[in-house]
């Protein structure tokens, strides 16, 4: 009942940056086809009743408790000193210096969350709801490149930019205008005409690299990691190149950054299936 209540007046709580709520949306709905049977009843049976068993419409959620859940707001980013690699030992931590509490740390304590449901043998400590919706949430954070962004510019928010006649920052334009840029000009606004074309691409144009995509072993931090040093590699390549404050940023930026960002979400959206099949692959029948 209190999940319900907190669910229903987060609902009307303006959202905070992260990738927006649309690149959310669009990773979860790539996830939940991608999941194992296992994983799936595991899904509905974790998701509050207001989601009607759809991830995607709680896959903001992590967002909108930050006034809520104060600790939280250092789990949606790790930022490097002004280098283009991760290391976890070195970033992350949250500004009083306390270890573990980035997106990769955060990733990795929910991941060890919800292996615990299931567990008869003991009682669970944690509400695996909303364990399950920070996963989810932040499996697409660590996917967005300026979420790993330098700490200088805070991840790019420092960076003043013209976003075609629209003044903003860099980091808001990889959370949100590069993709709402992309639903106005090819999909007529319709995010379910971006996903079907992502989608494709995972069992088409991407399927050869797909399978590298999901591959991890079962030391999940070194995963994380690796996404997390993706993320950083592209902000530096793509992202910050050739951007100076004030810049005016407009088709030669987004066209040539987009597919960058097409495949981060869709990478995301199998990666976050892919942790929660693994999760749930214990063998209990979930659906009972």
């Amino acid at each position: 009942m209190m999940l319900l209540i907190l669910l229903i007046f987060l609902a009307k709580a303006p959202a905070t940056q992260s990738w927006g709520s649309e690149g959310h949306y669009i990773t979860c709905k790539i996830a939940q086809p991608l999941l194992s049977e296992a994983a799936a009843n595991a899904v509905q049976k974790l998701l509050p009743s207001s989601a009607e068993g759809d991830l995607a419409s709680v896959c903001s959620w992590a967002d909108t408790v930050r006034s809520i859940y104060p600790w939280s707001s250092s789990l949606h980013f790790a930022n490097p000193p002004n280098v283009c690699n991760y290391d976890y030992t070195r970033d992350c931590h949250n500004t009083q210096g306390e270890k573990d509490m980035c997106v990769a740390g955060a990733i990795n304590n929910y991941t060890s969350q919800l292996a615990s449901y299931g567990d008869l043998s003991t009682a669970v400590p944690y509400n695996l709801a909303e364990s399950l919706m920070f996963l989810s949430h932040l499996i697409g954070d660590i996917h967005q490149p300026l979420h790993l962004g330098f700490i200088s510019d805070l991840g790019g928010n420092r960076i003043t930019v013209q976003w075609y006649t629209e003044e903003t920052n860099l980091h808001h334009v990889w959370d949100s205008k590069i993709i709402n840029e992309t639903l106005k000009e090819f999909y007529d606004l319709e995010v379910s005409a971006m996903i079907e074309d992502l989608q494709r691409n995972i069992t088409g144009g991407w399927s050869d690299e797909v399978p590298t995509w999901d591959s991890c072993s079962k030391d999940s931090l070194s995963c994380i990691v690796r996404y997390a040093s993706e993320s950083i590699s592209l902000a530096c390549e793509w992202a910050y190149k050739d951007v100076t404050a004030d810049a005016i940023l407009g088709d030669d930026y987004f066209l040539s950054r987009l597919p960058i960002v097409e495949k981060r979400l869709a990478q995301g959206g199998v990666r976050l299936a892919a942790t929660l099949n693994r999760i749930f692959s214990s063998g209990i029948d979930f659906s009972k």
